[in-house]
């Protein structure tokens, strides 16, 4: 009788599996390097070119089917100006957005901590006495406090 043993090498990892993981962190890559500046000036330049464009339009309907290559070449002139023009404005709005928008949600934040912390300060007698003690600090030496 002949013994033999059969070895077979399996992948550990799946292909398809780590084709997928790689794609994910790709992914996740991009959204970390988003920049919403950027991506907010673009959509606001295209808002403006967008009213732009459909201004030039009204005024083109206006005219007369002899002047219709015209009007299309104005139209366009007058959507590659607006581009060209309000491309840096859009870029700093935006930008001015984006920081209003952090600092009020840095607001927000700070305002539900004070609260809950106050909250824990009517519950706690050692936390009022801190809170009172740093308030006293914070508002110079006209108020003195007795311990």
């Amino acid at each position: 009788m002949m013994t033999s043993f059969a070895h077979v090498d399996y992948p550990r990892e799946h292909a398809g599996v780590v084709r997928a993981e790689r794609a994910a962190q790709s992914v996740t890559r991009a959204v970390r390097q988003f920049d919403g500046t950027r991506a907010g000036a673009s959509l606001l330049l295209a808002a403006i070119v967008a009213a732009m464009v459909m201004v030039a339009g009204q005024v083109i309907d206006n005219w007369t089917e002899g002047h219709l290559l015209g009007a299309w070449m104005v139209m366009w002139a007058v959507a590659f100006a607006a581009l060209a023009l309000f491309a840096a404005p859009a870029k700093r709005a935006a930008a001015a957005m984006r920081v209003g928008l952090q600092r009020w949600a840095l607001a927000r934040k700070r305002a539900a901590e004070d609260a809950e912390l106050w909250q824990l300060a009517l519950t706690d007698a050692r936390v009022m006495a801190d809170l009172s003690r740093a308030m006293a600090e914070s508002a110079g030496p006209q108020i003195k406090t007795y311990y």
